[in-house]
């Protein structure tokens, strides 16, 4: 069983790296800032590899991903518990961008929700990138990154 102490730089790079999985999803939500700010793509130019890996996994591998991450990473205590933390995180970040997805998807069944939509949508992906980018930079510092409400779970589900 791995107790807290002390981070190698390895293991804070391993620590940040799960952080991508809510990001490739939040991009999503990202679509409607993205056309109205092109110029913000060029910051997602780094993720084209991550994009297309991942998205040609489908939705079967992606559960996989989700699955193997929780189930291998999240689960296995000779983990760095540091490690296992930031994995756990950035897996209930995801649940969070599905449960949004799913109210976005019954907001556009209301006729006229249009713009609502759109503020919703970006609400959501600057709040992704936001909390992405905190925890990203909190793991490399070799940190917890302390999320409201979020961290809190992840505590309950990490030993």
């Amino acid at each position: 069983m791995s107790w807290r102490g002390s981070t190698t730089v390895s293991d804070r790079i391993f620590a940040s790296l799960p952080y991508l999985l809510p990001l490739v999803d939040s991009l999503v939500f990202g679509s409607f800032l993205l056309n109205q700010f092109p110029a913000l793509r060029v910051l997602l130019l780094p993720l084209q590899p991550v994009l297309i890996i991942y998205g040609s996994l489908g939705q079967i591998g992606q559960i996989i991903v989700f699955f193997a991450l929780f189930l291998l990473v999240v689960r296995n205590e000779k983990i760095n518990h540091f490690i296992r933390f930031n994995t756990m995180q950035a897996i209930l970040l995801d649940i969070v961008i599905f449960l949004c997805s799913i109210l976005v998807e019954v907001l556009g069944q209301v006729p006229g929700t249009g713009f609502a939509i759109e503020t919703v949508a970006n609400t959501i992906f600057l709040g992704v990138v936001a909390a992405v980018a905190y925890s990203t930079v909190q793991s490399l510092l070799g940190r917890y990154a302390e999320i409201p409400a979020i961290s809190d779970a992840v505590y309950m589900q990490v030993r």
